[in-house]
């Protein structure tokens, strides 16, 4: 049994706000090379001051909990919750912990199992799609801790799409209902798996993962794993199981529903004993601060001690944020920790420091999170896709974006990988931002995860070779859309050879090099002494080139070249003037 319900009682687990010493967000603009054929990169550094050449430390540390935490909105968009809904479910939770008196250990695995308690969401994401054609959240949640009656009602209501009706309502039960019975306990088993998986990768406390198992089971036993029931089910499960409830009890009605709600499901769903504790304190547990964000909140109450992650555990964790957004389509599996890996090399290519390789390898494992808030109907459709659909894709890096943007350690990672859509001439999308927007960094990612996205299979098309991937990669820089150094950069990272492709205004490759080299400031000597030429060599090719682009003057080749992507300006060093004695 557990100790009295004590509210207003300091718990042995009572969390003190955990400083953010270490976590605040660093500055990671980092210096880009130059790509060249014919001088190496050591000579274009001795070109641009050196004190420019410094690249900026990755990150070396994180709170576990601020990351478990962004898988948390993750899930929040997979699910179709509002957003920090499970944040506030997790205060729920451990508000309820502290009443009940639990030690520091109970508190913390109570902590990371609500955060983690719909890491497997997207489990299987594309048959629930196929056998429901309404929403789960919108029928099932409701219900899922109500009677056995209430539970198959929500399933049967999920059924048939939400527009059908009549006739077309039933037919698509009785085609639906066999398939659901089949697959339910397969799915449900999946999920446990994939969030135990999960809760490992990410860091969490040993002792959690194995909790995950339970997270279906009921007090009465009648849970569709049937695994435990009573004092069997572990008590963080138990507390977990009144806190889910409440919390979305609380999104259809004031505290006296979730009053009457939980005191039903007292004894059958619920452990009578924590039931109570939460009516006991409703106006306490449920009540406070519902405005403004719940994220600084939740990570101060973490349990002590804090858990940190750091190296390669970093790297483990932010994979398995990526392969949870994968998870939403089988055509997908693998995409993240691919590009990652290609825009990573990639970024090596073009003369991008350690630290900068591992901010954009970083930002290509979570790159694609944001891919959880459309429907995982969209992900498999063979055909053209509805405007709906196409505007659901079109806003899926905004989600990356905004999942990424409540964590100090993430937000830097998050202007490249909610980039990724982007083009160079403007063309991409959710932002539609253009040159001189973006960084060399978000430019290899957007050619990495292009050309990978190319090799693989999709409800529309088949995977396309390495060869012809490279081949339309290069046609898409030809047009201006990506970045001609990121791509040339990507596809020799795949092994393939270097594509040849237009410049603008007919520019030839020596001549866009140059007048990339001007517009970072560089003089008609550090242009020949980087490229490894004359100075009479390089005033040639400026002449050419400034009489292609139309233009006269400095100023104007560097609008130029911001325009059409011959630098990532605001990321690529400006030269120095030469000191004065």
């Amino acid at each position: 049994m557990l100790g009295q319900c004590t509210a207003g009682r300091k718990a042995p687990s009572d969390p003190e706000p955990e400083s953010k010493d270490g976590s605040q967000p660093r500055d990671h603009s980092l210096w880009r090379g130059v790509r060249h054929s014919a001088a190496p990169a050591g000579e274009v550094a001795e070109a641009i001051d050196a004190e420019y050449c410094r690249g900026v430390s990755a990150e070396s540390e994180i709170r576990t909990a601020e990351l478990v935490a962004a898988l948390c909105l993750a899930t929040d968009l997979g699910m179709g919750f509002p957003f920090e809904h499970g944040l506030h479910t997790t205060l729920i939770g451990m508000r309820l912990a502290e009443r009940l008196g639990v030690d520091r250990p109970t508190a913390s695995e109570t902590y990371y199992v609500s955060l983690l308690a719909h890491a497997g969401c997207t489990t299987d994401a594309h048959v629930t799609g196929e056998v429901f054609g309404a929403s789960l959240t919108t029928h099932l949640n409701p219900v899922m801790y109500g009677s056995r009656r209430q539970v198959l009602s929500g399933l049967m209501r999920a059924l048939p799409a939400e527009d059908s009706s009549g006739p077309t309502r039933a037919a698509e039960v009785v085609r639906r209902l066999p398939r659901m019975a089949r697959d339910k306990r397969p799915h449900l088993t999946a999920a446990c798996e994939v969030a135990q998986m999960l809760g490992e990768r990410v860091g969490s406390p040993a002792s959690v993962p194995p909790l995950l198992a339970y997270l279906l089971e009921r007090w009465d036993g009648h849970g569709p794993l049937g695994r435990a029931k009573g004092d069997e089910i572990p008590l963080p499960l138990r507390i977990v199981a009144v806190a889910t409830d409440a919390a979305f009890q609380r999104l259809l009605g004031d505290t006296a529903h979730v009053v009457r709600v939980v005191q039903r499901r007292s004894g059958h769903a619920f452990d009578p004993e924590i039931a109570a504790c939460l009516v006991d304190g409703i106006d306490e547990i449920l009540e406070p601060d519902r405005q403004g964000s719940a994220w600084e909140e939740t990570l101060a109450c973490e349990p002590k001690p804090v858990r940190r992650l750091d190296g390669d555990a970093i790297d483990r964790a932010l994979a398995a944020i990526g392969d949870f957004a994968d998870l939403i389509s089988p055509y997908l599996s693998g995409h993240s920790a691919g590009v990652a890996d290609l825009a990573g090399a990639a970024a090596r290519g073009c003369h991008v420091d350690e630290a900068g390789v591992t901010t954009v390898r970083r930002a290509g494992l979570v790159h694609d999170i944001g891919r959880v808030a459309v429907h995982p109907r969209v992900w498999q459709q063979p055909r053209r896709l509805t405007a709906d659909e196409s505007e659901q894709v079109r806003l899926h890096p905004y989600h990356t974006e905004r999942v990424l943007s409540r964590s100090p350690f993430l937000s830097a990672l998050a202007p490249i990988a909610e980039a990724h859509h982007e083009r160079v001439n403007g063309s991409g999308y959710h932002r539609g931002a253009a040159g001189p927007q973006l960084t060399l960094t978000a430019r290899v990612l957007a050619a990495a995860d292009a050309y990978h996205a190319m090799t693989e299979p999709r409800p529309h098309r088949e995977p396309l070779s390495a060869s012809r991937a490279a081949d339309e990669l290069a046609r898409e820089a030809s047009a201006g859309r990506l970045d001609a150094d990121a791509v040339t950069a990507v596809v020799e990272a795949a092994g393939e050879q270097a594509p040849r492709f237009a410049r603008p205004a007919g520019l030839t490759e020596r001549e866009a090099q140059v007048v990339s080299l001007l517009a970072r400031g560089l003089q008609t000597k550090q242009v020949a002494r980087a490229l490894g030429i004359s100075v009479k060599t390089a005033d040639h090719h400026v002449q050419n080139a400034y009489r292609k682009i139309g233009v006269s003057t400095r100023a104007a080749a560097t609008l130029f070249a911001m325009e059409h992507g011959l630098v990532a300006w605001g990321e690529l060093p400006i030269a120095r003037t030469t000191r004065r004695s």
